[in-house]
């Protein structure tokens, strides 16, 4: 049985996570091996398998670990109790800050994902779908409440604000000209803008 840590105290899922990250980003998924990340991570294979049963398996949680954290924060924002146009607001601006927090993640899934199985795609495009959902279902409040203009298909709003999300790996840079924080602002009031009756 594999020790939950070894080596410098970290957990070792957390260990084999982060040194797959980084190898991922750094070589592409494809040109990855195994022995380099329990090499990079310092530990050994038989303590991956016992985590992970693959190389496929750890490229779904890097990915998968983002995606709950958003969807626990656009849960919190959702039941908030606050007017719907600060509640979506505070959630656009949260995925944003989210996705650029943990930008490689996001980077090595969107160009890596067509490796995972069919099986574990279907899972994580689930989760991925149950997530835009209920931000959907933001929008199809303000829109019901007379908040938000109906001209626009909630669903088109979602892919409209998401399509920028999903794009921030290829352009966003730590120590550019602009904070996630800024970042994340301008975004979210560019949703709202669009959804203004």
């Amino acid at each position: 049985m594999a020790k939950a840590m070894e080596g410098d105290g970290a957990p070792v899922p957390q260990r084999l996570l982060a040194a797959a990250t980084r190898l991922f980003a750094e070589q592409g998924y494809d040109r990855t091996s195994v022995q380099e990340i329990v090499e990079a991570a310092g530990v050994t294979k038989g303590a991956l398998y016992h985590y992970f049963g693959s190389k496929e398996d750890l490229l779904q949680e890097v990915y998968a670990r983002v995606l709950r954290l958003q969807q626990e924060r656009l849960d919190a924002y959702a039941n908030a109790d606050a007017p719907i146009e600060q509640r979506l607001r505070d959630a656009a601006a949260d995925v944003v800050v989210t996705t650029i927090d943990n930008l490689d993640d996001a980077a090595i899934f969107f160009r890596s994902m067509h490796h995972l199985s069919p099986e574990k795609n279907k899972h994580v495009r689930l989760e991925r779908r149950r997530y835009h959902e209920r931000f959907r279902a933001l929008i199809e409040e303000g829109q019901r409440t007379g908040v938000f203009s109906t001209a626009t298909p909630a669903d088109l709003v979602v892919d409209y604000h998401f399509g920028s999300v999903h794009h921030l790996s290829t352009w966003y840079r730590p120590g550019g000209p602009l904070s996630r924080q800024e970042v994340a602002d301008h975004l979210a009031d560019l949703l709202l803008r669009a959804l203004r009756p």
